[in-house]
This record gives C-alpha cells, structure tokens and sequence, in this order.
C-alpha cells in the first residue's frame, strides 16, 4: 500500500470521525462523540503512516 493511499484512509477517518462527534454533540450522544474522537484519531494516524512510507519512498 502507498503513503497515498494510507492519507486517504485517513482524511476519510478524521472527516467521519469529525461528523460522528458532531452528530453525538448536537444529539447529547456522548458515546458517539467518543467513538468520532477515536476515528479521527485513527485517522491522522493513517496520515503519519502515509507521510513515513511517502518519506522511505524517497531515500
């Protein structure tokens, strides 16, 4: 898999992860909003991953 595609995944976790926590805000669900926090999460961490194998790409 390339960094690309592991920066994908991850922008798609953090904007699900964001909608998530927003829905569980405005709906007083709390675990909801826990579950978005920890997607978003996941999220930038597929980012990292994606910038680390982008970064070996190159040397």
């Amino acid at each position: 898999m390339s960094g690309t595609s592991d920066k994908i995944k991850g922008m798609a976790n953090e904007v699900v992860g964001n909608i998530k926590q927003g829905v569980g805000k405005v709906t007083g669900n709390e675990s909801l909003q826990v579950k978005g926090k920890i997607q978003e999460k996941k999220g930038e961490a597929q980012q990292v991953v994606g910038d680390v194998k982008d970064a070996v790409d190159k040397h």
